[in-house]
């Protein structure tokens, strides 16, 4: 984000920069371990959609501490993005419904399973709820499969979830392989967004349950609808508020703590895209290679001047260092005087100002 982003005004933003982390959503992850205690006795971890990195971050400095000398301590990120390398951290770019992809994670961790598999993905919201949460639903599925795989019985999982009207059977699903679920709201996440953070502890699989990537959990085929279940029978998952109640909120704007006399001193980003699509874009623009558009405008200096050159049959004109162009508007006005019953030869003399006004509100 740049300098002229709203979020400059968020503290946790601003937070994040000051204290090195990637992006915000690191607090989530360290106001979880405030509550549940995840990282205790914890030495192999997986970090699924970890891109850009921040939990990825947050796992090894807790782990292998600030001086980084925790080496029995293994931490494997993976996402389809390409991720800036972080200390400690081993990273893959894959996929995470592939079988394939955790197999190469359980190939890092020597044959064992991991402790811990987190996941903070999200798909690119659309703002129609039902949507959204049934997309998450999906990715959230896919991390659990996965996690199926590569995960120790008595482990721990945190995922991101869209809470909804109609995410119980979605909880009834995590029911199945941890006897322990909890749905919880940190500090650090806004009011205003409708995700939460799942946190299913003490992993047991089913008796004779055989991870298998070919065959989704969520395959719409059950015998029971959950979602009308009622009293005893209803998957009802405790949810929590996380995080120091009495610490910053992340819906409210905070003035800047300065000492008297000092000013504030921009913090740029801890780590840039590695590769950001304007990137190209960028470039072409410095090297003034980019394709300059005709666009058609209401620009008043350029109807105010009326210069109109009429072999190219352009208005010429700047608003604001941009150029502006209107072809073949002599045309128009010229058919419309026909269409009046005016003279042709009548052009020279009319308004130009005009007729480019009413031109410009026809289009």
């Amino acid at each position: 984000m740049g300098k002229s982003s709203k979020d400059k005004r968020d503290v946790y933003y601003r937070l994040a920069k000051e204290e090195g982390w990637r992006a915000r959503s690191a607090f989530k992850l360290l106001q979880i371990n405030q509550d549940f205690n995840l990282f205790q006795g914890v030495k192999k971890v997986v970090d699924l959609c970890a891109a850009p990195g921040s939990w990825s971050q947050v796992l090894s400095r807790k782990l292998r501490g600030e001086d980084g000398k925790g080496e029995d301590v293994k931490i494997v990120a993976v996402d389809l993005q390409a991720m800036a390398p972080i200390p400690g951290v081993i990273q893959l770019q894959g996929d995470i419904t592939k079988k394939s992809t955790a197999q190469e994670i359980i190939g890092h961790f020597e044959g064992e399973q991991a402790d811990l598999v987190v996941c903070d993905g999200a798909p690119d919201v659309t703002g129609l709820h039902d949507i959204d949460e049934y997309i998450q639903a999906q990715l959230l599925l896919a991390a659990l499969n996965i996690t199926t795989h590569v995960l120790k019985t008595g482990g721990t999982f945190v995922a991101k979830i869209f809470r909804g009207k109609d995410v119980t059977l979605l909880y009834s699903q995590l029911k199945v392989f941890f006897p322990l679920v909890s749905i919880f709201k940190p500090r650090s996440s806004r009011n205003s967004s409708i995700e939460a953070f799942v946190v299913c502890q003490g992993y047991a699989p089913p008796e004779g349950y055989q991870p298998n990537m070919s065959n989704p959990l969520l395959d719409h085929r059950y015998d029971v609808d959950f979602n009308n279940l009622e009293g005893p029978n209803r998957v009802i998952v405790p949810f929590l508020a996380c995080g120091d109640l009495s610490g910053f909120d992340s819906d409210r704007t905070y003035p800047l703590q300065l000492e008297e006399g000092k000013d504030y001193t921009y913090h740029p980003p801890t780590q840039s895209p590695i590769s950001p699509p304007y990137k190209e874009a960028c470039h072409l623009r410095k090297t003034d290679q980019l394709a300059k558009q005709e666009v058609q405008t209401s620009c008043p200096a350029a109807m105010a001047t009326g210069n109109v050159d009429e072999s190219e049959k352009t208005v010429e004109g700047a608003c604001g260092g941009v150029e502006f162009s209107h072809k073949s508007d002599k045309d128009r006005i010229d058919n419309r005087m026909l269409q009046e019953g005016k003279p042709h030869e009548d052009a020279s003399t009319l308004n130009v100002r005009s007729k480019l006004s009413e031109l410009t509100l026809d289009h």
